[in-house]
C-alpha cells in the first residue's frame, strides 16, 4: 500500500479531497504535525456482503438451556411492591 505523508494543516484544508483520494486509490494517508507521524487515515476494510452480524454468527453458538429456562436467578428479583425494606 502506497503511503503520503501530509501536515495535519494541509489535511484540514482539503480533507474531503483526501478522503475521496483514499477511498478510491486505497492510498493510505500519514498526518504529520512538525514532521511526526500523529495519525493515518486508510482505506476502511471491504463490507462482509451485507449480512447482518447476527446472521453471520448463525450456527456458531452452542445452546446450554431449554427454551423455557430463565438465564437470571429467581432471587435476583424483588417482588414489585414490596415494603420490607
Amino acid at each position: 500500500m502506497t503511503t503520503k505523508a501530509i501536515s495535519v494543516t494541509e489535511f484540514k484544508a482539503h480533507c474531503l479531497d483526501m478522503i475521496r483520494k483514499v477511498e478510491h486509490s486505497g492510498a493510505a494517508v500519514e498526518l504529520t504535525r512538525r514532521g511526526k507521524v500523529v495519525a493515518r487515515l486508510v482505506p476502511a476494510a471491504p463490507a462482509s456482503g451485507g449480512t447482518p452480524p447476527w446472521l453471520r454468527l448463525r450456527g456458531h453458538g452452542v445452546l446450554t438451556a431449554q427454551p423455557e429456562d430463565s438465564v437470571l436467578k429467581a432471587e435476583d428479583f424483588e417482588a414489585h411492591g414490596n415494603t420490607d425494606r
